[in-house]
């Protein structure tokens, strides 16, 4: 990944997620997101790699920012939507394979705002049509060259329920 790419991923969710109170970042790896949120929110930062939700953890805490790292396999064990509609937004950054099982429960939720960061256009395609069946509309996208001497792109965009 080029630190540019990251840099204008992070902060478009920023941007997108200004003034939300309280965010779920799922698939959330070491809390990229997260912590680049948490100055301005509460964030839930959940991940199914134990190692690496300890990591989130430790950074937290050494840290002193608002991030809560939940160990969870969001494939298995996804968010529900009693859970989901706790926050203001989501933050999706799931594998290649998307998140089918957790956008399905997202598109049922009253979440506000939901940025989906996808290394696979297909998957966020088919997740994206979910959302839009559920009340949720494209706001943005951007198309962002993460990897350098590479064909694959890493897509940022926002969703959007309007009440």
């Amino acid at each position: 990944p080029t630190e540019d790419g990251e840099t204008v991923l992070v902060g478009d969710a920023v941007d997108w997620l200004d003034g939300c109170g309280a965010i779920a970042d799922l698939f959330s790896g070491l809390g990229t997101f997260a912590f680049a949120l948490a100055p301005q929110s509460k964030v839930l930062a959940a991940e199914a790699a134990r190692d690496t939700h300890l990591a989130c953890k430790a950074a937290a805490n050494s840290r002193g920012v608002p991030v809560h790292s939940l160990h969870r396999d969001l494939f298995r064990n996804p968010l529900q939507v009693d859970e989901l509609n706790r926050f203001a937004a989501v933050l999706l950054d799931p594998p290649r394979a998307g998140a089918r099982e957790q956008v399905g429960l997202v598109a049922q939720s009253t979440v506000p705002r939901v940025v989906y960061i996808s290394c696979n256009p297909s998957s966020w395609a088919r997740d994206a049509a979910t959302l839009v069946a559920g009340g949720y509309r494209l706001a943005q996208l951007r198309p962002v060259g993460q990897f350098r001497w590479s064909t694959h792109v890493e897509l940022a965009s926002l969703f959007v329920k309007d009440a």
